[in-house]
């Protein structure tokens, strides 16, 4: 099994990128691909456009392309 997650932008500045990935490496999940990046609009356009319309969509966009936020491509047996 795959996984794409992305540590936002709260976390980021928070500094507790490192905490969150721990308690996936406890359960045994590897991380096979991490990158820090700032998303541009049509980035998370494109990967939120499934709540395109909805009350929160455009706070979602700005938010998510405020700052840094980390992706990473887990995997699991």
């Amino acid at each position: 099994m795959k996984a794409f997650i992305i540590i936002k932008p709260d976390a980021v500045k928070r500094n507790i990128t490192g905490k969150i990935l721990s308690r996936f490496e406890e359960r045994g999940i590897r991380i096979k691909a991490m990158r820090m990046i700032r998303m541009c609009k049509e980035e998370a356009e494109k990967l939120y456009s499934i709540h395109k319309g909805k009350p929160f969509y455009d706070s979602l966009i700005n938010y998510i392309t405020s700052d840094k936020v980390v992706v990473c491509v887990l995997e699991a047996d």
